[in-house]
């Protein structure tokens, strides 16, 4: 069995590195459907590394700082043959593992993450003119899909950490049970507005990149 290991900053995590509520849950999750749908077909032509897939989706998890993530993911990848201190230097916002070919990807992520799902046009046009437009989806859709699970992910591992008896200092049982029961009840009517939208024809880019 492999060793999974993650940084020490988030296995000891105290407090929220960011914090979402659940009208942005909710939003992310409008994206949800068709973002699976790109990544699956991507893992059946291959367009796409997955170990690049991989690290654009633990650049918006070291952003986020969701730690229940940061472990599923860090076993993801090391399944799909990364090592153990690639992962950590990404999960410690290393950039000098960053291959050249997969930087500006990257950066979109961090960007992605950072901007809270609401990156600026340009950011997502150049990520187009340096992959084309059929990579640019993919690696929009692998960002969109960690967005989801870290905003899910952040108040588990809180809920974890307090049962555990080591409660984040910013936090309350309110919230932390308030996104969980509340995020798992608004999904299915998530998924019915998402293929609402999927059907009427509405961009899977977010409203900032293009105007719907």
């Amino acid at each position: 069995m492999m060793k999974i290991t993650i940084p020490q900053s988030i296995r000891s995590r105290k407090e929220y590195k960011r914090k979402f509520n659940l009208a942005e849950l909710y939003r992310a999750y409008l994206y949800a459907p068709r973002a699976i749908a790109s990544l699956i077909r991507n893992k059946k032509n291959g367009l796409l590394d997955e170990q690049f897939i991989e690290r654009l989706q633990l650049a918006v998890t070291e952003v986020n700082g969701c730690a229940a993530c940061s472990y599923a993911h860090t076993r993801m990848a090391l399944n799909k043959g990364m090592s153990n201190e690639e992962i950590t230097a990404i999960l410690n916002g290393d950039d000098t593992v960053i291959k050249t070919e997969e930087a500006k990807a990257i950066m979109f992520a961090q960007h992605f993450a950072d901007t809270r799902g609401y990156p600026d046009r340009e950011t997502y046009d150049e990520i187009v003119r340096e992959y084309g437009a059929e990579k640019a989806e993919i690696i929009l859709s692998a960002v969109q899909l960690m967005m989801v699970g870290n905003m899910y992910g952040i108040p588990y591992s809180a809920f974890i950490s307090r049962i555990k008896g080591r409660p984040y200092k910013d936090s309350s049982i309110v919230y932390e049970v308030w996104m969980l029961t509340g995020g798992a009840l608004c999904l299915p009517v998530a998924l019915v507005h998402s293929l609402l939208r999927w059907m009427m024809g509405r961009s899977n880019q977010p409203a900032t990149i293009v105007a719907e």
